[in-house]
């Protein structure tokens, strides 16, 4: 099991971003969340298999396709049990 907080850098926000996100998540069976942050970023965390997790951070660093990902921070983090997947406000 694996657990990672990323943070996406670019035009990342009102291009689906988050709902793309939430679908891919619950397609590799990852709990976590995303949410768009007002800096301007997407944040989310990704729990689950570690390879599952790998493809969810891979998956960021190109976003749905209206979304030009300049560069993504990724920092793995202790798991929190965290069960689904949430679009957050």
């Amino acid at each position: 099991m694996a657990a990672v907080r990323v943070v996406v850098h670019g035009d990342v926000q009102g291009v689906f971003f988050r709902d793309e996100c939430r679908q891919q998540a619950q397609a590799a069976g990852v709990a976590g969340w995303v949410r768009n942050d007002p800096s301007g970023t997407v944040e989310a965390v990704f729990e689950g298999d570690g390879d599952a997790v790998d493809r969810m951070v891979q998956w960021s660093k190109s976003g749905p396709s209206q979304a030009r990902v300049e560069h993504v921070d990724v920092a793995d983090q202790e798991e929190s049990g965290l069960t689904g997947f949430e679009v957050r406000d």
